[in-house]
């Protein structure tokens, strides 16, 4: 169906959410009509403000706002769901639209299995009437949805349309930017840098997303092992606070975090946390590209802010900004020569939004991944 269709049965004329992958068609239809980030559209850095900020909009208008969302956010719109919007507290309507990854009988990344297989169960735990869309859902039969699902949303109630891979269809949209460094290559600079200052006990945190899949090649194109390195495959926006809880007791440890803008975003609030916590062992390096490139490319708020003051602010003893390799060949180096020991420091990577077609998955399991890492680490695991 096309994106165009599914919009205009529906009836939204506000929209908001976090781009998915899966709603991709979607995405890119409400920006090339509403613009990525106006009065009609806004892209949020996560899923339960994007609930808050539909909330906002059906109180200053009483129309029905429409938020979309990868099915890994459905945890962060509970808390919204059942305190501010369910009928027994506001009553305040919403249409979700969730990208179904990890639906079952549909391979997928062992991060979406769990979530896929009960997608639907806590949408409607929540309250929430679910609808599933796929690729042989006709016009008709979404009419036939919506005239179930309007008295529901006249009455104060949530809906949501659980959409399956190749649902909805649309012309994609090329996003780009000015900067020139790619995250491959930052990457292969850090972890060279890492090599040639001997930084033997270092160890890495990526992000999810293309990051870790990028760190996980460049180990296997050099013939290293991977035990210095934690995947964050899942838990978008986490990273960095899993980074801290593991400095906090590897003191002796320099902790690299590797995030993306977007996830940084999704959980800024870690930066202050990570700030304040008098921790000496960390560099935060955010790769900004100012988009959420692996899930199509739409563009976050961090193309438009000061992250490196954002982190000055929140307490980190020293911040960097790299537009270009040898600035930040430069920051890596007086970074890594000043001994183990020096600080919570911030990198800001500007890198352009794109790729390699053939960039594969790591071809370790998460467990395998946890248990080498612990090892590494000297953490004996309990189980």
């Amino acid at each position: 169906m096309l994106a165009k269709d599914f919009i205009n049965i529906i009836g939204a004329s506000f929209f908001a959410g976090v781009p998915d992958s899966q709603l991709r068609a979607l995405a890119d239809y409400v920006t090339m009509t509403c613009g990525a980030s106006g009065d009609r559209h806004r892209i949020c850095a996560d899923e339960g403000g994007a609930c808050a900020l539909a909330a906002g909009h059906y109180l200053a208008t009483g129309d029905v706002p429409l938020v979309y969302l990868q099915n890994s956010g459905i945890g962060h719109i509970i808390n919204p769901v059942a305190s501010l919007m369910n009928e027994k507290v506001y009553a305040i309507p919403c249409i979700f639209v969730v990208g179904w990854r990890g639906e079952p009988g549909e391979h997928d990344e062992p991060q979406h299995i769990f979530q896929g297989e009960r997608s639907e169960a806590m949408l409607e735990a929540a309250g929430i009437t679910v609808k599933i869309i796929g690729k042989d859902t006709t016009s008709d039969e979404l009419e036939r949805m919506m005239g179930e699902l309007r008295p529901l949303l006249d009455r104060g109630k949530q809906v949501a349309f659980l959409v399956r891979k190749d649902a909805l269809t649309n012309e994609k949209i090329k996003y780009k930017n000015g900067n020139t460094m790619r995250r491959e290559t930052i990457l292969e600079i850090l972890t060279k840098k890492m090599a040639g200052h001997k930084a033997t006990d270092d160890i890495i945190v990526s992000t999810t997303g293309k990051a870790s899949r990028e760190l996980f090649e460049i180990r296997e194109r050099r013939g290293e092992t991977h035990e210095k390195d934690f995947l964050t495959v899942g838990s978008m926006g986490h990273a960095s606070i899993i980074a801290l809880g593991i400095a906090t007791e590897k003191k002796h440890r320099r902790v690299w975090i590797i995030d993306g803008d977007g996830a940084a975003l999704m959980h800024m609030g870690a930066m202050a946390i990570i700030g304040t916590s008098g921790a000496n062992n960390i560099v935060h390096l955010v790769i900004n590209n100012g988009a959420h490139e692996s899930v199509g490319g739409m563009p976050t708020a961090a193309g438009a802010i000061n992250l490196p003051a954002v982190a000055d602010a929140c307490g980190y003893t020293k911040t960097y900004t790299a537009d270009d390799e040898g600035a930040l060949s430069s920051a890596l180096d007086e970074i890594m020569s000043s001994g183990n020991i020096n600080g919570r420091i911030f990198i800001e990577a500007k890198a352009a939004i794109g790729a390699r077609d053939d960039l594969g998955r790591p071809t370790t399991t998460p467990i395998q991944n946890k248990d080498s890492f612990m090892k590494f680490l000297g953490a004996a695991r309990k189980f």
